[in-house]
């Protein structure tokens, strides 16, 4: 990540040195439990919050203990998600735990004086996602590295703007959801629209103060589609490919809720009799019959002039209307209504993965059918509504993209120091992290009490009788107890201990059962029993 110059009293720093630790979590997950305490993975992390209703494993009380003494979820610390969808935090607070994390997540423990707030914020600020875009590994799912994660630079405040800062996010960044879901209630409210005008056009609600004021019959003739269509065919099983060549083949991706797309098409050569028996004509529906999933089978599209000719795959099954007694345009309406929707989905579920609908089940669909003069006017009024739903739902996508180009411009303003006033009599952050670099020297050099209990000396010691100096029972047990498993030459590092004692050590205490060797990613490792 680029460094550029900041304000006055900020600093740059390496995310490894305002967090006394940075882990993630588990990569072999214990078998899942039908009781016990929750394992989260990144798809539990979104909007910065900590999901519960996404799903989640559950694993033993046991398993939870070991795999959670390995992360040590706690309060105020900072999960950000590694592996897959990489870049979203949340902050660990009371009322969630407990509950520890698969490798998808990793949780960084902000040093003494830093702010979690500040912190997540950072790491969701359009340079840090940057840096995770262009340093994240692998091929079929991208992850980052936690030695990379900790050579990442942040921008660093001093620590009472950092508290600005945070608190300043908190309320503009609710303000910008709080408008986001406002927007999402829009749309769902002109989908609504959309199926309150299909319905009323095709009960005849639409066009009731009309037929009043012309005074035409308004009464209905109860039709079943099959009667009302010259041809009715499925589609060709020839294989397609890009290579424009022969005849272009509209598929399922070309059906659209009412019209036909020309993107994505693929072509085939035929022969002059295949040709005149799939080739589409204006006027002409397609239905898709066909589909892993149910909200595509009977989708609907209307051919229009700039359609005709092209043939049409095996997918999808081509109505053509009688246009003397039936407006092609009232029929896609009819097609598209909820009534129907309600039929094909009943009718093309299956448990099997593929849903289906055919030719006689069309065939059969029953619905009132008004005059063609009542058809016309109901097909134009119609439109008039589906217009200006498309022009309110251009000015709603025109609003979402504003909104969501807020978040990040709000987060590269506040980590330039233009969000929240600056106060020169706060401490500079190169203070703090004077102070956490001190605290950490200090924790590492200090002549504190050796894990056997002895002062340790400041100087170079004299040797020791080895005999004459034993370590306690279960010393190596305590280490795993608090490290969590390890390998034997890690333990050996971490006791202090000489090579030979270490080992007599060890073997007393795996013969005594406190500890004991486990398999962990094909090694052999140690850990401490209960």
């Amino acid at each position: 990540m680029e460094e550029r110059e900041l304000p006055v009293g900020w600093c740059w720093s390496k995310l490894a040195d305002i967090c006394s630790r940075i882990v993630d979590g588990s990569h072999n997950p214990p078998k899942s439990s039908d009781t016990g305490l929750p394992m989260l993975s990144a798809r539990n992390i979104e909007h910065r919050r900590i999901n519960l209703d996404a799903d989640y494993r559950l694993i033993s009380f046991d398993d939870f203990d070991y795999e959670n003494r390995r992360t040590n979820v706690s309060a105020g610390d900072v999960l950000l998600t590694i592996v897959g969808s990489i870049g979203r935090t949340a902050e660990v607070t009371e009322d969630l735990l407990p509950f520890t994390l698969q490798r998808s997540v990793a949780v960084l423990k902000p040093a003494e004086g830093a702010t979690s707030g500040y912190l997540s914020y950072a790491l969701e600020s359009p340079d840090f996602q940057q840096f995770l875009v262009e340093n994240s590994k692998g091929t079929a799912q991208k992850g980052i590295y936690l030695k990379a994660l900790g050579n990442a630079c942040i921008a660093v405040a001093p620590l009472n703007e950092q508290r600005r800062i945070a608190a300043k996010l908190d309320t503009t960044l609710a303000a910008v959801e709080n408008f986001r879901q406002r927007l999402d209630g829009v749309a769902v409210t002109l989908k609504r629209f959309r199926q309150a005008v299909l319905a009323a056009a095709t009960s005849g609600e639409l066009t009731r103060e009309w037929r009043e004021e012309t005074g035409i019959d308004g009464a209905w003739d109860d039709q079943v589609l099959g009667n009302l269509l010259s041809d009715i065919r499925y589609g060709t099983a020839q294989k397609c490919t890009y290579n424009i060549c022969g005849k272009p083949v509209l598929r399922i991706p070309n059906v659209l809720n009412g019209a036909i797309s020309h993107e994505d098409l693929k072509y085939a050569e035929f022969d002059q009799q295949e040709i005149d028996r799939l080739s589409i004509r204006y006027g002409d529906l397609l239905v898709i019959r066909s589909n892993g999933s149910l909200d595509l089978v009977g989708r609907t599209a209307l051919a229009s002039e700039a359609d005709e000719g092209f043939l049409f795959a095996g997918y999808l099954i081509r109505l053509r209307p009688m246009r003397d007694v039936v407006n092609p345009g009232f029929l896609l309406l009819v097609l598209l209504s909820p009534f129907t929707r309600r039929h094909i989905e009943l009718a093309a579920r299956s448990t099997s993965g593929v849903n289906n609908i055919n030719s006689k089940f069309l065939s059969s669909l029953e619905f009132g059918l008004p005059s063609l003069e009542e058809q016309q006017e109901i097909c134009s009024r119609a439109q008039d509504l589906f217009t200006l739903a498309d022009q309110l739902e251009a000015r709603l996508t025109a609003a979402r993209k504003i909104v969501d180009r807020l978040t990040p411009a709000l987060l590269a303003k506040a980590f330039r120091g233009e969000l929240v006033p600056q106060d020169p009599n706060d401490e500079p952050a190169s203070a703090l992290l004077e102070r956490i670099r001190a605290a950490r020297q200090a924790e590492a050099t200090a002549a504190k009490p050796s894990r056997r209990g002895r002062p340790r000396a400041a100087a170079t010691p004299e040797p020791i009788d080895l005999e004459a100096a034993p370590a306690p029972a279960d010393f190596l047990t305590a280490l795993l107890r608090e490290c969590g498993a390890l390998s034997e030459r890690a333990l050996l590092a971490a006791s202090e201990l000489e090579p030979q004692q270490f080992q007599r050590q060890l073997q007393m205490e795996l013969e005594s059962g406190s500890a004991r060797e486990v398999q962990c990613d094909g090694q052999v490792m140690l850990d401490a029993v209960g």
